[in-house]
């Protein structure tokens, strides 16, 4: 058995398991009340509408009665668990009250299990099947500490000896009946504890997972909040050796300094377009407000090529649309980033004379947009981690361009937040095709 099962939770979480479990116990208070319920309508009108010759009912009388009581008890335990269960949810945690009440139901349960007995014979080791399912309930669906359930057994004990001494049953079969209520006490511990620990342990381990998602969303946000701030007050610095640079050019100078000075306005800008990468994706972690509009992608994509063409040289870049109108909503700054990256890498790594084609299409009420360029190809290897920061999969330009290795990641970050995802197909010497998918209006 484990230790938990014969100790209290950490005080850091007793008031808030407690609260739990109170709230899981009267639920389960107002579902078992509504079948006991049922179940004794069910009943009553078996013994209405068949004759006692088929029911037997006369043989016994006293459930005539406390078919009765079953009924307006179980359905005044129903309307308390109505009323409890409001109060609960209106403060989310539990009283002395909501604790007393769902004991008594327990208690209410287990004499109906051992009263049931009784009527069907004065020896309950012969019919103690009402009594045992009453007990197999009550350990299944209610949570009780430690003390609550040997106050329990030790009442039902008592209830179970009052109910042998009314029944004026003869002292050896007492002890026999005795016997075989402390078995199945014994069991109906057993099983409630059981059942204790595995809630706890379940209790205890959606809360550790909570408190880990919360230092990960912590980590993530002063992450974000610390990268922002670093590059952003690297800018002026950069910017001053850049400028120097600039100042230096206006004096007469030799060739190798000219060449020098070539080198770092080159690491300058470089080091410019990281931190530019840097800052937007801090800003789309961040980022609470994303406005979109309505839009017709065939005009936006349109407006996105015709800026590209003075940059394509004999290169051939094309928008092949396949349905007029494709109708999204989308945020048109962050949304042209996209466009701008994914093209951008198309003609940067497609050969001289070759075509890139931007394709609009549509399935299943989606529109999907593909990049396509017959260019180098993505290494297998790098295919799984195109898509993440910081990795290995960044790659020179057939020029010499260089990447920053965040492009692709804020690309992914923007068309996800657009409710959209993004696949990529490569095959090395062949090209790659990158397919972004949005829900079409």
């Amino acid at each position: 058995m484990n230790k938990r099962q014969l100790r209290k939770l950490a005080s850091k979480y007793k008031i808030s398991w407690r609260d739990y479990y109170t709230g899981q116990n009267l639920v389960s208070v107002r579902m078992a009340s509504i079948v006991f319920l049922i179940l004794n309508v069910v009943i009553r009108l078996l013994y209405l509408l068949f004759p006692l010759s088929l029911t037997r009912a006369e043989n016994f009388p006293e459930f005539n009665i406390t078919n009765w009581i079953f009924i307006g008890s179980s359905f005044l335990y129903y309307l308390l668990s109505l009323v409890m269960i409001e109060q609960y949810q209106k403060r989310r945690e539990s009283t002395a009250i909501m604790s007393l009440y769902i004991f008594s139901f327990a208690l209410y349960l287990l004499f109906c299990g051992m009263f049931s007995s009784f009527i069907a014979t004065s020896d309950p080791r012969n019919a103690i099947v009402l009594y045992l399912i009453a007990l197999t309930v009550v350990s299944v669906l209610w949570v009780f500490e430690f003390y609550e359930t040997i106050i329990l057994i030790v009442a039902a004990e008592l209830l179970f000896t009052s109910l042998l001494i009314h029944s004026h049953t003869d002292p050896t079969e007492m002890v026999y009946n005795q016997l075989v209520s402390a078995i199945l006490l014994g069991g109906f511990y057993v099983i409630s504890r059981y059942f204790y620990t595995y809630k706890a342990n379940y209790y205890l381990q959606v809360n550790e997972i909570k408190e880990k998602n919360l230092e990960i969303q912590r980590g993530s946000e002063f992450k974000s909040q610390l990268l922002g701030t670093v590059a952003h007050d690297l800018r002026n610095p950069i910017a001053a050796v850049e400028t120097l640079a600039m100042v230096m050019e206006m004096d007469e100078i030799d060739a190798e300094l000219q060449e020098n000075l070539n080198l770092i306005k080159s690491s300058c800008v470089q080091a410019r377009t990281i931190i530019d990468e840097l800052l937007e994706s801090a800003r789309n972690q961040n980022a609470t407000e994303f406005v979109t509009v309505k839009t017709d992608l065939n005009v936006f994509l349109q407006q996105i090529i015709d800026k590209w063409q003075p940059q394509t040289g004999s290169k051939q870049l094309e928008l092949i649309s396949r349905v007029v109108p494709a109708m999204v909503k989308i945020n048109h700054e962050k949304f042209q980033r996209v466009i701008d990256n994914l093209v951008g890498n198309a003609l940067k790594f497609s050969r001289e004379g070759t075509m890139v084609e931007v394709i609009l299409s549509k399935h299943d009420h989606h529109i999907i947009i593909e990049i396509k360029d017959q260019g180098i190809g993505i290494p297998a290897d790098k295919l799984p981690i195109i898509f993440e920061a910081f990795t290995k999969a960044g790659r020179p330009g057939l020029n010499g361009e260089q990447s920053t290795g965040l492009g692709l990641s804020i690309v992914k970050q923007i068309v996800e937040k657009h409710n959209g995802t993004i696949a990529v197909e490569s095959e090395e010497g062949i090209g790659s095709v990158f397919r972004i998918v949005l829900q079409e209006l």
